[in-house]
This record gives C-alpha cells, sequence and structure tokens, in this order.
C-alpha cells in the first residue's frame, strides 16, 4: 500500500483489521520505523478525533509531525487547473502540494465536500490534486465522499465485539438540522461490503446513497423492522444524494432511542462522533452499556497507526 485514499488502495482489508489490533496491544513496538520520518497533516476542515488519533499514531511510530490548517495556518489554496487567480486564493495547489511533499515523507489530507456540486464533490478535486502534485503517499483523513479511517476503525471495533461469526450490521439515517456529507455514511457502506457481516442500510424516503457504494446491502425505509435481530446499530446524518446536499426533513422519530435498541439481538450502538445528544441519539443510548462510541473512537488511533505503519514498509 502506497496511498490510502480508499478501499482500492488496501490489498488485504482481514490482513489491515489485525494490524490495527496487533498494534493496540504493544503501540511502540515499531517506533524505529518512522525514525527521521515526517508526516504533515492537512486540515481544510475542523477534526478533533482525526486530527489527535493520527498524531499520537505517528508519534508511536516514531514520526515527526507537522500540522497545518489551510486559511488560518497557510495562503487559501486554489485548486483549479488554468484559472486566473484574481479572486480569494493566493496559492495554487501546484506548488503548494510540491512543497509539502519536500517537507514531508507522506501527507495526511482532510477536505469535506461543499455540498452544492455533487458531480465536482464526487470528483475528489483536492485529494487528487494533492496526489497528483505532492510525490508522496497521500493518506485520506476525511474526503469529500470517503472516511477511510474511520470505516477502518469501525471495521476493527465490531472485530472486538462481535459475538456472532457473521453480525446484522445497520446503518440508521438520523435526524440533523443542516446538510451534512455524505462521506462516513458511503465509506462505512463500502467496508461493511468487503467484511462478512449481513448489512442492512435505513433511511427516510429521498435518502438514498449512492448505488456504488450501498453495493449488496439490503435497503429499507422501516427502520424498527431493520433494527429486528440486529447485532450493530450504526447511527449517522447524511445529506440527500438525489436532492444534493438538501434537508428532506428533520423527522425526529428517526432519534436513536433506548426503546429501539430494544429490539436488536442485544445490539451495540456506533457512532463516528460528534453527536447531538437528545437530537440524533438519546442520552440513555449513549450512556449505556452497549453504546461503544468510546471504544470506537479510541480505536481511531489504531487504525491510523496500522495504516502509517504499512506505509512506512513500503516506503
Amino acid at each position: 500500500m502506497t496511498n490510502f485514499i480508499s478501499l482500492s488502495d488496501v490489498t488485504d482489508l482481514n490482513a489491515l483489521i489485525q494490524e490495527g489490533l496487533s498494534v493496540k496491544k504493544n503501540p511502540f513496538a515499531d517506533q524505529a520505523l518512522g525514525k527521521n520520518k515526517t508526516i504533515g497533516l492537512i486540515f481544510f476542515n475542523s477534526s478533533l478525533r482525526t486530527r489527535l488519533s493520527t498524531q499520537k499514531a505517528a508519534q508511536n511510530l516514531g514520526m515527526n509531525v507537522m500540522i497545518m490548517n489551510v486559511g488560518q495556518d497557510s495562503w487559501g489554496l486554489e485548486m483549479e487547473e488554468g484559472t486566473v487567480m484574481n479572486a480569494d486564493k493566493a496559492e495554487h495547489v501546484k506548488e503548494a502540494a510540491a512543497v509539502i511533499g519536500r517537507y514531508c515523507d507522506m501527507i495526511g489530507i482532510r477536505a469535506f465536500a461543499e455540498l452544492k456540486d455533487r458531480e465536482k464533490d464526487y470528483r475528489e478535486q483536492v485529494m487528487t490534486q494533492f496526489q497528483k502534485y505532492a510525490g508522496v503517499p497521500i493518506v485520506n483523513l476525511e474526503s469529500a465522499t470517503r472516511h477511510p479511517l474511520q470505516s477502518l476503525a469501525d471495521c476493527i471495533t465490531i472485530e472486538e465485539f462481535k459475538v456472532k461469526r457473521r453480525p446484522k450490521v445497520v446503518l440508521t439515517w438520523l435526524p440533523h438540522f443542516k446538510p451534512l456529507p455524505q462521506a462516513v455514511a458511503n465509506s462505512f457502506c463500502e467496508w461493511m461490503n468487503r467484511i462478512d457481516v449481513d448489512l442492512v442500510v435505513t433511511h427516510p424516503e429521498g435518502y438514498e446513497l449512492a448505488p456504488a457504494f450501498v453495493g449488496n446491502a439490503c435497503v429499507t425505509h422501516n427502520q424498527e423492522e431493520a433494527f429486528e435481530g440486529a447485532d450493530f446499530i450504526y447511527g449517522k446524518n447524511w445529506s440527500s444524494y438525489t436532492h444534493y446536499g438538501q434537508v428532506l426533513t428533520q423527522d425526529p422519530s428517526w432519534m436513536m432511542t433506548m426503546e429501539k435498541l430494544q429490539l436488536t439481538d442485544n445490539g451495540k450502538f456506533m457512532h463516528c462522533l460528534p453527536v447531538r445528544r437528545n437530537m440524533k441519539v438519546t442520552d440513555e443510548v449513549l450512556d449505556s452499556p452497549q453504546s461503544l462510541v468510546i471504544e470506537q473512537a479510541a480505536n481511531r488511533e489504531w487504525s491510523a497507526q496500522a495504516v502509517l505503519k504499512t506505509i512506512l514498509t513500503n516506503l
């Protein structure tokens, strides 16, 4: 693995999951691997878990870490080719990515969807341009359409807590008052389709995800029916893909409650965080023994470390 931009960069998913579990048991075993190596973490958007977990993972491997918030710590970056730069962007990605690539042995990039132009967002312009011009491995810290480090942590969490060989996993839409990207939901479906689970996706009408990500999942608009017998419930909001970026409903009946969790087979609740309590999920669910949100977030360190270790091994 020379880049980690999407699942297509992973040659052996099960081995990567096991690597995450392995580094969790012995975090500092490979500190020599990253000695005198530097990773640059470039953020176009806010972050808590991604920033801290990736920095910690890199330090566990002995790497130097540099962090930059684009537009705050640096000039705004122009991504379009051939444009006349007479607006608010002072530097082009051609120069910026190339220079950062000279300072760093690998680069992590985080850039959300703008939710205005679906075709543009799904082209993954920021990730593509950095990969084109940086000249070093690129790690996706969340992009317009995917969040693979989160999805790897989700796979690690399910592997740790499953009690059946093939668990039933349900991705459910949750209500939110503003439009959010499809990245986490897309990525979760993509990765779940590659491991041994029964995947069900449930959401109100109009919130269908891109078919390429949904894959072989069973899709239903009946949330309670979807929850029956489930082993894991993964809650997430996303805005409409078909009516791109729009909020079609804020129906509070889709909120995750303890009554709904009781429909499962002692199911565990998962969420990538941050989460708005008592709008998306009740306190009772989040504070219950069935909630895995903290364990899931903690596993972000090990998903990042497994990825960085694999890339360092191939440098």
